[in-house]
């Protein structure tokens, strides 16, 4: 048989125990959640990265081609309706 002392000495580790079990899982449920939240915004941030490295392409293509004097007299008459010498501009509208 165990004494009354064997007995509150049972309770008591199972207390400290039990307050121990209960303190980790608070702290790894909020550690798990800030981790969820890391990884949504890690998705966020990795699709912005990937548009701007597209964006980062798109406009060092046009670097390229801007330093291509043909391609400048080209874009300047189609953007700005300059024209050459014995053209004549036609604006269509829709």
């Amino acid at each position: 048989m165990k004494s009354k002392k064997d007995k509150r000495r049972l309770l008591f580790y199972s207390l400290i125990i039990l307050i121990m079990i209960s303190y980790l899982s608070v702290f790894t449920i909020d550690y798990w959640s800030q981790i969820l939240t890391n990884y949504k915004i890690k998705e966020e941030l990795e699709g912005k990265y990937q548009e701007l490295l597209a964006n980062e392409e798109k406009l060092s293509s046009e670097a390229t081609k801007l330093l291509d004097p043909d391609y400048v007299a080209k874009f300047a008459r189609e953007k700005f309706m300059y024209s050459k010498d014995g053209e004549m501009i036609i604006r269509i509208t829709e």
